[in-house]
């Protein structure tokens, strides 16, 4: 029998928790064996100031114009604000902001990356939303994540296509760090 990680062992008392890890290690997973493989890796490609970055497909439910936004009193500058969508509660992050870039002004090509999750409703603001993209084995570069900056925790990996450095963000990781769930002031 194999030994359970300990990171999986810790939540056994937390079966939502469970799930939630062992769903993240699949997605990793499903990466690694697409750089081993002869598998493209695919996922919606954005543009996050001089950033190209591309988010697996399923981490978003949606892409929408940016809804208006009603401020919430005490919340980080990141938290732009409640936004009803189709009668939902919508937090929309503006995504460049919360990593510590100045606000931009906005512009018609910006979008809102709706997370694709009944737990966590969340959408994130970019730049521009560039549709899907393919990245064969060959295009994997590892070493580019050391050199991500602020992103680096929340990468699954980095390519190289159409001589343009991408980084591969997983929103399920930026949604779960302690920094992110503090959004107040």
């Amino acid at each position: 029998m194999n030994a359970v990680a300990p990171e999986l062992a810790a939540l056994s008392g937390q079966p939502y928790e469970l799930l939630y890890a062992l769903e993240r290690r699949l997605r990793t997973a499903r990466l690694d064996l697409a750089a081993g493989s002869a598998q493209a890796w695919s996922g919606l490609a954005f543009r996050l100031r001089d950033w190209w970055l591309v988010t697996p497909r399923a981490d978003v439910r949606e892409v929408i114009t940016p809804p208006a936004t009603t401020r919430v009193p005490g919340a980080k500058p990141f938290l732009l604000g409640i936004a009803n969508v189709r009668g939902n509660l919508l937090p929309v992050n503006d995504l460049a902001q919360w990593l510590g870039l100045p606000r931009e002004a906005e512009h018609r090509a910006q979008r809102v990356l709706v997370f694709n999750s009944e737990r966590v409703p969340v959408g994130f603001l970019v730049d521009e939303v560039l549709g899907n993209r393919q990245f064969a084995p060959a295009d994997q570069r590892p070493e580019w994540v050391a050199e991500a900056g602020p992103l680096k925790p929340y990468l699954l990996g980095a390519f190289s296509r159409e001589g343009r450095r991408w980084l591969a963000l997983s929103l399920h990781k930026l949604v779960r760090s302690p920094e992110f769930l503090d959004a107040g002031a």
